[in-house]
């Protein structure tokens, strides 16, 4: 497989994500409504679902900088592919968004991530971390084995609808640094003065999973 078509499905994907999970978020009314909140929670676990029996035979459809460092971290990508991907993912971010600006327009927030009402910068970056952990380790194990290939879209897409449950309520959710930063690069403002929370907690919740996960899982017979 090409560099070129991998770091194309990432840019895809990534638009994907955020034009219609973060495009759920403005049309439904997200913290606004018990159901936009469920409705957001799950646009984004179900975009995850077709971009990973879409796209994944093609780049593994991490859509995610968090995703691909911990990748890295793991032995399971290369350097330059990583940059690639986290180019290509930033890219299709800021592509969504745009798309989503042009149909909304950019007043409406376009899903950016922001401490909520009562939530402090190091309760921000905390919970951030968590969230990713959870999401990322899920993602290390389910695809860690061969056999699972068949049911892990619907995992992952499950664990980040799980993620949004808890999350959005303290911090709209990030746990991807390029979802978060391309609506802040079209929106401006705060969103853009905040985002380094959103780059740095999941890329710490990234790393954080990738060595939890190398010292728990069980060694490879020889």
């Amino acid at each position: 497989m090409s560099s070129f078509k991998k770091y194309l499905a990432e840019f895809i994907g990534t638009c994907v994500l955020v034009l219609f999970a973060c495009g759920a978020a403005v049309v439904t009314g997200c913290g606004m409504e018990p159901t936009g909140y469920l409705t957001t929670a799950l646009a984004f676990g179900l975009v995850i679902v077709a971009m990973a029996y879409s796209i994944g035979n093609v780049s593994g459809c991490h859509i995610n900088p968090a995703v691909s460092l911990a990748m890295l971290v793991s032995g399971k990508m290369s350097f330059k592919d990583f940059v690639g991907y986290v180019i290509a993912q930033v890219a299709g971010a800021t592509a969504g968004a745009a798309i989503l600006s042009a149909f909304v327009g950019s007043e409406t927030g376009l899903g950016t991530n922001m401490p909520q009402d009562g939530v402090t910068v190091a309760m921000a970056l905390v919970i951030e971390v968590i969230l990713t952990f959870v999401f990322v380790i899920t993602i290390l194990g389910v695809t860690s084995k061969k056999e699972n290939s068949s049911i892990a879209g619907v995992v992952i897409g499950l664990a980040l609808t799980l993620v949004h449950i808890l999350g959005i309520a303290f911090t709209g959710t990030s746990v991807n640094p390029a979802r978060s930063l391309g609506p802040a690069l079209i929106v401006g403002g705060a969103p853009l003065e905040n985002v380094w929370i959103f780059i740095v907690a999941p890329l710490v919740g990234g790393v954080l999973a990738a060595l939890v996960y190398k010292f728990l899982a069980p060694e490879k017979k020889k």
